[in-house]
């Protein structure tokens, strides 16, 4: 198994240079055709130039952007084994409560000693597919709300009070 590559409490928050010089990057880079090997050099150092696999040249625009909109980033192997308060931390919720994930069975987990390890690529799947269920739900509420007559397109009279203000 990998070792654990982060610590939440290591996180670099970007600066505001930092923000818009990885903002123009990601939009830069954004243009480049992805699908093929992409080949960056280091500006005026003909020695320091490397190609990307497509894999990594996609990642890396993803990374950017995030970054572009103020959010620190972090790489974590998929096979990075977590301790509880990790995935907790990653998941958002309490450890108690991730607690009860695994003991429902709704997480994996191994047992190293005393302490219970899970897997980052199983924590960030079971974070896909909460973010999925949440997704349905809303969009089911939105047409229970459409069926019903609640939902207003055109907003409420407060609404557009408040957009031409």
């Amino acid at each position: 198994m990998a070792a654990l590559a982060f610590n939440f409490e290591e996180l670099h928050e970007p600066t505001p240079q930092e923000i818009a010089a990885a903002s123009d990057a990601a939009r830069a880079l954004a243009r480049v055709d992805g699908t093929r090997p992409v080949r960056l050099q280091v500006e005026d150092d003909e020695a320091a130039s490397f190609t990307l696999p497509t894999g990594v040249f996609g990642t890396l625009v993803k990374m950017l952007a995030e970054i572009g909109n103020g959010n620190a980033v972090t790489v974590v192997p998929v096979l990075a084994e977590l301790t509880t308060t990790q995935a907790a931390d990653l998941l958002n919720v309490s450890r108690p409560h991730l607690i009860k994930l695994i003991e429902r069975g709704e997480l994996k987990h191994k047992m190293v000693g005393t302490h219970r390890k899970l897997l980052a690529r199983d924590v960030l799947a079971y974070q896909a597919k909460v973010h999925a269920a949440q997704g349905e739900a809303l969009d089911a509420m939105a047409a229970l709300d459409q069926e019903m007559g609640l939902y207003d397109e055109a907003g409420s009279a407060d609404d557009r009070a408040r957009k031409a203000a």
